[in-house]
């Protein structure tokens, strides 16, 4: 029976350690990421009975061994939901993959090896396929070091192409709105200069590094570089080897509040971008970027202040119109981009020394970033609304915005959302708050997923608006094929991959 136990522990730890293999990779192997996935999925109905199950049979399999056996099953087959190989976000065996997996692998062969010595090697093969999270994250821990060296050749590449081609860098940072002021900085500036902006989402140390390998060529006059930040000192390390001349902070919000505990540590974090920038360009419409302003202001940085809301704003988009110091630049027309992110990038553009008439002539033909509020008509004749990159509270209100303006009030107009993720200790009011907002607004309002859905329910209990909940977006696509037609609208906001719940 021991031998049983001892295989069937072994076998259970290898079908756990694909599952949270997945999740590292997705979670862009962050050090705890795991286990705070393993929190998510084993405390939710049904898994937490299988979860007590499986702890209650590790404890006293010693004493009766079938039990372990009992808590092998339970591992293999749970958490229910989070699949072997993924529907949305399958497992890529890179090498940096491989190198966690191996590393991992280790860590449970050597709890196994101390059961050996120890006499209860059953024991801890199974305890070993129970704690396979803890054991990923420890192994992400051990492997992060190494990961770091393996970069560092690729970043010292970099930065000796940087200082080779000698562009003026444009650093962008923001909770959200980098990636759409990195397309509109572009977009403004090519017309009187040679341009390179980071591709997609490439903000992170080795992202950023491989854009510059790639792409960054002899004769480019402007790279604009896109970074992002998890924690305290990473856009610090970014700013050390590609150092910018101007620097935009785009917006604070909630997002990433779950790893970062407060909107203040997140500024802070964010403000990093500014040290040794010829110029900041801050979006001062949120109050922590109005006060890092004044203080940049008094340290002697020149600041360009951008806003949506005021018109004594360095640059500002208010009400259609673009100003620099007060002087008309240009209209947005029907332009859906957010204002904030336009008065940024007017902002970098005017310090490039783009003319105002050039700025102008272009601000009609403003760039929309994939996935991000990009409007299609569907064959059915729908409108669909374009969003599922957007999950933080502000873009998701002018998203609602954008849905009312896409359709008329006689048709339908239905929202498709899992709600928004990593908003910390206000995820579930922002995503109540959402949700009675689009039950405002919308003919119905479709739930995906478990995540937010007892925050989303609560929020459009009190709105007219129908609520039809499904299991993943497959489900919820097939809702909107099937119910909308010639002039009715959709907008999807945000999208998670499979291995949330």
């Amino acid at each position: 029976m021991k031998t049983v136990v001892t295989v069937a522990g072994l076998v259970a730890a290898g079908f756990a350690g694909v599952r949270w293999l997945r999740v590292a990779q997705r979670e862009h192997y962050v050090p705890r990421s795991v286990s705070r996935f393993a929190v998510r999925w084993w405390g939710r109905d049904p898994n937490w009975i299988l979860a007590a199950q499986v702890l209650l049979c590790v404890l006293f399999s010693p004493a009766i061994p079938p039990l372990g056996a009992s808590a092998a099953i339970g591992v293999a087959v749970g958490p229910f939901g989070l699949g072997l190989r993924g529907r949305t976000s399958k497992l890529a065996w890179t090498r940096r993959l491989r190198r966690l997996a191996a590393v991992w692998a280790l860590l449970v062969l050597l709890l196994v090896a101390v059961g050996s010595v120890a006499g209860i090697v059953p024991f801890t093969s199974v305890l070993a396929a129970a704690l396979a999270p803890l054991l990923m994250d420890a192994a992400l821990f051990v492997t992060a070091p190494l990961e770091r060296r393996m970069v560092r050749p690729f970043v010292d590449r970099a930065a000796a192409r940087l200082e080779q081609v000698h562009p003026t860098v444009v650093a962008i940072t923001g909770s959200y709105g980098k990636t759409s002021t990195k397309g509109y900085v572009a977009h403004l500036v090519e017309a009187t200069r040679s341009v390179v902006a980071t591709p997609a989402s490439f903000n992170n140390r080795a992202g950023l590094a491989r854009a510059v390998n790639e792409q960054l060529v002899p004769g480019t006059e402007v790279f604009v570089a896109e970074m992002g930040t998890y924690g305290k000192g990473e856009i610090a390390e970014l700013c050390a080897w590609c150092r910018p001349q101007i620097a935009v902070i785009t917006a604070i919000g909630p997002v990433h509040l779950e790893r970062m505990g407060s909107e203040e540590a997140i500024a802070e974090a964010k403000a990093e971008i500014l040290e040794g920038a010829r110029v900041a360009v801050l979006n001062v419409d949120h109050p922590l970027l109005e006060s890092l302003a004044a203080r940049r202001a008094d340290a002697g940085q020149r600041v360009v202040r951008c806003s949506a809301t005021s018109i004594d704003a360095d640059v500002a988009v208010v009400d259609d119109e673009v100003r620099s110091l007060g002087r008309l630049v240009g209209r947005l027309g029907e332009s859906d981009a957010p204002p904030t992110n336009v008065a940024c990038a007017v902002a970098v553009a005017l310090e490039l020394g783009v003319p105002e008439e050039v700025i102008a002539a272009r601000l009609a033909s403003l760039p929309t970033a994939p996935n991000r509020l990009s409007v299609t008509t569907a064959s059915s004749g729908a409108v669909v609304v374009d969003d599922t990159y957007n999950a933080n509270p502000a873009g998701a209100a002018r998203a609602l915005t954008v849905l009312a303006c896409h359709s008329s009030p006689e048709a339908k107009r239905v929202v498709v959302t899992p709600g928004m993720v990593e908003l910390g200790p206000r995820q579930h009011h922002e995503n109540a708050s959402f949700a009675a907002a689009a039950a405002a607004v919308a003919s119905h309002l479709v739930v995906v997923g478990a995540t937010n859905r007892s925050a989303l329910l609560r929020g459009a209990a009190g709105g007219p608006a129908e609520v039809v909940v499904v299991g993943n977006r497959d489900q919820a696509v097939a809702w909107v094929r099937e119910h909308l037609g010639e002039g009715d609208a959709v907008l999807y906001e945000n999208d998670l991959p499979d291995h949330f719940p």
